[in-house]
């Protein structure tokens, strides 16, 4: 395996990592308005989070990170290309972190409302927005012999990458509900586990049309039929399990499969991609590649040493933090972080 394809390996883990972790960050921001039914509820809903929502974010600046080191002309293209849709994800980044901090702070309870409403709609257009990314990315976009983008309207905002956006916003809200039931407790616990139970359906459902639309708009199964077959037949199967133990109130494996499943999709994402790393609709001789938008040999060997060797501690701290705040989280308890 050459450098360059070892750090599109790389990358390619940072954001399925984040898209697991800040998967169900963002689920449970969009549960504190469809699952809560008041304010003390929003705020255990949060509390469930407060000591790892910062944390997961991490895990997508340094995949962002990752693409500046070691492929300059993708991140060059990609983040000048996808300005304005970074932008706003950027701006509901800020938001949501925001808000975290400033609900708890106000002096009455239409402020703490005002910054619940700020956490709902950040939670729910970032993964929105960065479905819409990554899956026009699938589709293709205009970006000419330079590997300059120049996209329209259209080519950001299509069929395809609206119903790719909306399919991982499902994904997050019900991998944020199982959440929910591993960690609250009584009334929200139940009410999760059912909302869950009642989403799967709408959930199996639009990762059938997107698949549907994949093999149709797009050549990922053209270019790897085989492992994006066996990736779409996880994905369903890990999704109809996850219902079978939601049913059996067994929150732990069903949270698991959910990971399954939104691993699996992200995953199919970036296999379906190599050894591009953006597809050009133009002309295919002007795709991006892990060769042709990589950073140097030595370049590459520096920073896989360096990655290599930080990465265990990353890891680790990763697991260690939600070792240590592993307990339900009770209404009774009033938690604040």
């Amino acid at each position: 395996m050459e450098l360059s394809e070892f750090w599109f390996v790389l990358v390619s883990i940072l954001f399925i990592g984040f898209f697991f972790l800040e998967g169900f960050d963002f689920g449970v921001g969009m549960a504190t308005r469809f699952l809560a039914r008041d304010q003390l509820e929003r705020t255990v809903l949060v509390n469930t989070i407060g000591p790892v929502w910062d944390a997961n974010e991490v895990w997508l600046i340094t995949g962002a990170g990752a693409i500046f080191a070691a492929f300059p002309h993708w991140y060059a293209t990609m983040f000048s290309g996808y300005y304005l849709p970074l932008l706003l994800v950027l701006l509901c980044l800020i938001a949501r972190g925001v808000s975290f901090e400033f609900r708890r702070k106000g002096p009455n309870a239409q402020w703490t409302n005002t910054w619940d409403w700020s956490i709902f709609i950040s939670s729910l257009f970032t993964p929105f927005l960065l479905g819409i990314l990554f899956t026009s990315m699938l589709r293709g976009m205009p970006i000419q012999k330079d590997m300059n983008m120049t996209a329209g309207f259209s080519d950001v905002i299509n069929i395809y990458s609206v119903w790719g956006g909306l399919t991982i916003t499902l994904l997050c809200f019900l991998h944020g509900l199982y959440f929910l039931a591993l960690k609250t407790e009584d009334s929200l616990r139940k009410r999760a586990r059912e909302m869950a139970k009642k989403l799967i359906p709408f959930v199996l459902g639009a990762v059938v049309v997107f698949v549907v639309l994949s093999w149709t708009m797009t050549d990922i199964f053209v270019v790897r039929r085989v492992p994006e077959l066996i990736l779409m037949n996880i994905i369903v199967l890990a999704y109809g399990l996850s219902y079978i133990f939601i049913s059996k109130k067994k929150e732990g494996f069903a949270f698991t499969m959910s990971g399954v499943g939104l691993i699996s999709t992200i995953a199919a994402i970036f296999i379906g991609l190599f050894p591009r790393v953006m597809i050009s609709s133009i002309d295919k001789a002007f795709d991006l590649t892990v060769y042709n938008a990589a950073s140097g040999p030595y370049s590459l060997k520096i920073m896989t040493i360096v990655s290599l060797t930080i990465l265990p501690f990353v890891i680790g701290y990763t697991i260690w933090s939600y070792y240590v705040f592993r307990k339900r989280v009770s209404a009774k308890e009033h938690l604040t972080y």
